[in-house]
């Protein structure tokens, strides 16, 4: 089994629509896919009818952007039902949230020199939430920059001065919600995301079920602390390529990073235990 439970498509801020994702993941031998992109749940029907037809094991997800002890952490729900009500709401009001935060972008990257107009990002994006890798791409569409990792070096990355910073909720807001949607709640790349044990504790207690332990950006001494921590906590250990596309993130692939099985049943228990707590079905 190839149990991947981190990957975007081009409802957010990946490369490849929901149908061409799931059959890029059947094409790697993955066997169960989450589909998790940033803030919004709007590509999860179409995901859900790609899986049957490549005849993978869907998980319906999300990425949450959050913010834990002054820093911006991401929350992977799984399992959400993309119906409920809050989760809902909460993805429209992102989507509105990325738009205007992208316009100040646009406004600020021709105040640096190099002019764009929010409807070739918009014209990337497809209609879907707004991201920097969005922006990433005009710029290199326009000749400004040779990749998208010089953009985000050069403009966008945190601190950079083409970076605006975005609407995030606390990280407990989003378990709860998450749970509320009947799914769980884990905490993604907390490497990269430089999260500390005293903030996993935090989450821990506030009902934090997962940790993303097999990531990309995390080394093989991270991942065993990562595991250690995970079990200490009694966090379930997961895994997911994170894969966006080879545009928007080269070098990943779909299953480049999977779940164990059995962390995949315990984190299927679990969210079983919140839609019965929400009072929702129970996942398939």
């Amino acid at each position: 089994m190839a149990i991947d439970l981190h990957s975007h498509t081009t409802a957010s801020d990946g490369e490849h629509s929901p149908e061409a994702l799931l059959a890029l993941a059947r094409a790697a031998g993955v066997t169960t896919l989450a589909v998790t992109d940033h803030d919004t749940v709007a590509g999860l029907a179409r995901a859900a009818t790609a899986a049957e037809a490549e005849g993978l094991a869907f998980v319906p997800g999300i990425e949450v952007s959050a913010t834990a002890a002054g820093r911006e952490v991401h929350v992977l729900g799984h399992f959400v039902d993309a119906t409920e009500s809050g989760l809902a709401r909460f993805s429209a009001r992102l989507k509105g949230e990325r738009a205007a935060r992208m316009g100040r972008m646009v406004q600020r990257m021709g105040e640096l020199g190099f002019p764009l107009t929010l409807e070739e990002v918009e014209a990337i994006g497809g209609g879907a939430h707004l991201g920097r890798p969005h922006l990433a791409l005009a710029l290199l569409n326009r000749g400004y920059v040779s990749s998208t990792k010089e953009a985000f070096d050069r403009f966008l990355a945190d601190g950079r001065p083409g970076h605006v910073d975005r609407f995030r909720v606390p990280a407990e807001e989003a378990v709860q919600l998450l749970h509320a949607a009947g799914g769980t709640a884990t905490l993604a790349h907390p490497g990269p995301s430089q999260v500390t044990r005293p903030t996993l504790e935090t989450l821990a207690r506030a009902g934090l079920d997962g940790l993303e332990v097999f990531h990309a950006d995390h080394v093989p001494s991270q991942r065993e602390s990562l595991l250690r921590t995970a079990d200490a906590l009694g966090l379930i250990p997961t895994g997911g390529s994170d894969f966006h596309g080879a545009r928007v993130s080269p070098g990943r692939r779909p299953g480049g990073c999977t779940t164990p099985p059995e962390a995949f049943a315990r984190l299927r228990a679990r969210a079983e235990a919140h839609a019965r707590a929400a009072g929702r079905s129970a996942p398939l």
